[in-house]
């Protein structure tokens, strides 16, 4: 059996462990070597920050600019415990980071910040050097393929599987920082759970988030084939759930071959997956036409159409053509589409039923994990000492818009800090 330490070293001269190369995992190990302590980081896929690299695709979403109470309003249940972890490392805090790494920011129309150039690889590229050529501090240490499998049951070291065979690794201190069960091919499986409930961690069960979802009975073949992949623009949906919970907004999202998915569904998917983990379905309202009441809108309907078919009066009138015409002629009764009152409630609010999201894989992000009560303050496992925990791995969920990034840098500084202090009193 190979050993990457040696199993003769004392615990003063054995270093941090670090398992997972996401950013909660970098921001950690960036902590404790600038705390002058060796970090060895372990990630199972071949290079580092992959899921990092990808939601940088459409343009790297760092944190948001808005006020630190609404911002902390994002987490939903876990609002007061996230808002503990942004003092450490807020919005302002994040951008500082960046900037000391000679990446410039800046605040889109959204209110979302960027790096100027909207792309991961430079970020992430100039933080690697940093980790590993640090300017004071201990360079970091990376081994990329290995998988952590878990502890050995007779001495207790880390165990990791690697393309040359198994491996014994010893650590002065541990951060997991494993990500949670979505987009495995990219590193993050969620098969860290059974490891942790074996050793007494309490994991609340992983669920999708930021998630699409299937339409109940699914789409006709005619409205799958002709308009999936198709985005409902300027809408609005209304939510109220079993609870009484009430979500509106505006905004896009599109059609899937089998139901619903983009920007404006996963902002209420939570809402909407607790709602049929509950009740075995959920309901949203599309508001087809936002910015036009329900008065003039039933007034156009009414209009006398003469000779023209409904669909050109629609879009004559209304402007609803494309998808917006389909979904009226999916989902809307032939009665309902034949009486003016009828068809003008429906344009303002076409319920749409879901029943399943979609698998968590092709999720966003997960809710769900380690949870904060079975945590120090410095997010240290209270029934597995010198273990810690950060990112998306904890048990937290928050939508997108660079809410996600900053929990899992304010998390990873955290546990870093909590590290650091632990081997202290040591």
């Amino acid at each position: 059996m190979n050993a990457d330490t040696p199993s003769s070293s004392s615990p003063s001269s054995l270093p941090v462990v670090v398992i997972g190369g996401g950013p909660a995992g970098l921001m950690a190990a960036q902590v404790i070597s600038d705390a002058g302590l060796p970090v060895h980081l372990y990630d199972a896929m071949p290079s580092i920050g992959r899921k990092f690299l990808l939601a940088g695709k459409g343009g790297l979403n760092l944190t948001h600019s808005e006020g630190a109470d609404t911002f902390a309003g994002r987490y939903g249940a876990r609002r007061e415990t996230i808002a503990g972890l942004l003092q450490d490392m807020d919005a302002t805090a994040v951008c500082a980071w960046a900037q000391g790494l000679g990446i410039e920011t800046f605040v889109g129309s959204s209110g979302r910040v960027f790096p100027k150039d909207m792309k991961a690889a430079p970020l992430l590229r100039a933080w690697l050097q940093r980790l590993r050529n640090p300017n004071s501090g201990v360079g970091v240490q990376f081994h990329m393929r290995h998988r952590w499998t878990g502890w050995s049951q007779d001495t207790g070291t880390l165990q990791f599987d690697t393309p040359q065979g198994p491996v014994q690794v010893q650590a002065a201190a541990v951060v997991l920082a494993l990500g949670g069960g979505s987009w495995a091919r990219l590193g993050s499986n969620g098969a860290w759970v059974p490891l942790l409930a074996a050793r007494g961690v309490a994991v609340a069960p992983l669920l999708p988030a930021n998630c699409g979802f299937d339409v109940k009975g699914g789409w006709s073949e005619h409205f799958s084939s002709r308009f999936a992949g198709q985005a409902f623009k300027t809408v609005k949906i209304a939510v109220k759930t079993s609870q009484g919970v009430e979500f509106v907004r505006k905004g896009e999202f599109v059609a899937t071959t089998t139901g619903v998915e983009g920007s404006l569904v996963y902002a209420a998917s939570s809402l909407l997956r607790d709602d049929i983990i509950r009740t075995g379905s959920a309901t949203f309202h599309l508001d087809l036409l936002p910015d036009m009441s329900p008065e003039k809108v039933l007034a156009d309907v009414r209009h006398p159409r003469g000779t023209r078919s409904l669909s050109s009066h629609l879009k004559s009138r209304l402007n609803i053509d494309g998808i917006k015409a389909a979904i009226l002629y999916e989902l809307v009764s032939k009665e309902a589409m034949a009486d003016p009152a009828q068809l003008a409630a429906a344009i303002k609010a076409v319920p749409i039923t879901l029943t399943a999201t979609r698998p968590i894989d092709e999720a966003i992000s997960t809710a769900g994990g380690v949870l904060f009560e079975a945590l120090t303050p410095g997010l240290m496992l209270e029934s597995v000492p010198g273990v810690f925990c950060a990112g998306e791995m904890l048990d937290w969920e928050a939508p997108t818009g660079g809410y996600l990034l900053q929990a899992c840098f304010a998390s990873g500084k955290r546990a870093g800090q909590g590290v650091a202090e632990y081997l202290q009193a040591k």
